[in-house]
C-alpha cells in the first residue's frame, strides 16, 4: 500500500493539473484562458518547491516520493512545451522544446545507469539545475499566459527565459555528463 502524505499528494495534484493546463489553455476565448491556464501551471510549479520542503520539514520522503517527483516535473515541462510549440511552431520555439525534452531524456537514461552501476552520487541534482528549473517553469508560465500585459511583452520575455533556460540545460547535461565520465569510460574497460 502506498504511503499518501502531503508531500506525495502535492506531487499527484503536478500531475493531475497536467491534461487541466492543456485543457483550459485551447478553450474560447483564449484571451482569458491562456492566462488560466498559466495560473494553473503557476500553481503546479509552486508545488514543485512545496513537496520537498514538506518532505524534508516533516520527515515524509519515501522512495516512491523521490521517484515520481521527477517524474512530474518532466511530465508537466514536456507537455506545456509541446502545448507552446503547437501554438507557436517557429523553428527557434521547436529548437528550444527539442533542447530541452533531450536534455531530460538523456539525464534520466544516465542517472538510471549510474544508478545500476552505484555512482548516481555523481549525477545528483545540483544548484545549476535547479536554476534551470525555475528559469523553464517561469519562461513556460509566461508563454502560457501569451499576451501583454500593460504592453509588457508577457510572451517575449518568457521566451528570452526558455532561451537562457536551454542554454543552461545544456550546460547542466555537459557537467553531468563530464562528473560521469569516468564511470563510463571505467564500464567500456571493464566489459
Amino acid at each position: 500500500m502506498l504511503k499518501n502524505n502531503l508531500a506525495t499528494i502535492l506531487t499527484w495534484f503536478r500531475i493531475a493539473a497536467i491534461p487541466l493546463i492543456c485543457l483550459v489553455f485551447y478553450l474560447p476565448p483564449s484571451r482569458l484562458m491562456h492566462p488560466l491556464a498559466c495560473v494553473i501551471f503557476a500553481i503546479a510549479a509552486i508545488t514543485d518547491a512545496l513537496d520537498g520542503y514538506v518532505a524534508r520539514r516533516y520527515n515524509q520522503q519515501s522512495a516512491f516520493g523521490a521517484f515520481l517527483d521527477p517524474v512530474a516535473d518532466k511530465l508537466i515541462v514536456t507537455t506545456t512545451l509541446v502545448v507552446i510549440v503547437q501554438a507557436d511552431p517557429r523553428v527557434l520555439v521547436a529548437a528550444i522544446a527539442v533542447i530541452i525534452i533531450g536534455r531530460e531524456l538523456t539525464i534520466s537514461a544516465l542517472r538510471e545507469w549510474m544508478a545500476e552501476v552505484g555512482a548516481s552520487n555523481l549525477v545528483a541534482v545540483s544548484g545549476l539545475g535547479k536554476i534551470k528549473t525555475i528559469m523553464q517553469m517561469v519562461g513556460l508560465g509566461m508563454m502560457l499566459w501569451t499576451y501583454p500585459v500593460f504592453g509588457i511583452p508577457i510572451y517575449t520575455i518568457g521566451l528570452i527565459l526558455l532561451i537562457i533556460a536551454a542554454g543552461l540545460t545544456l550546460w547542466s547535461m555537459f557537467v553531468y555528463i563530464q562528473a560521469a565520465w569516468p564511470a563510463l569510460m571505467q564500464s567500456d574497460t571493464d566489459s
